[in-house]
């Protein structure tokens, strides 16, 4: 799950791929605007077809929390 995140993330932020770690954090780490955080989670949501909860966006601070909650939904 982390290499499929990894490839996505790269698609709306200019990072290093090594850069995308569990515990990097989406805002502070890896620099997403807000706009580009619900954007990349809507294309997360049509890959994996699930859907992710508005109120559950907020939770979801690192990649590592955000591959825990995706693989839940995904078992769902």
């Amino acid at each position: 799950m982390l290499e499929e995140l990894k490839t996505t993330i790269l698609e709306y932020v200019d990072v290093e791929p090594e850069e995308i770690t569990p515990e990097a954090r989406f805002i502070e780490d890896l620099h997403f605007n807000s706009y580009d955080f619900m954007s990349f989670l809507g294309e997360l949501e049509e890959q994996l077809d699930v859907t992710i909860e508005e109120e559950d966006v907020l939770k979801l601070r690192t990649v590592g929390e955000a591959i825990a909650y995706l693989e839940s939904l995904q078992q769902k």
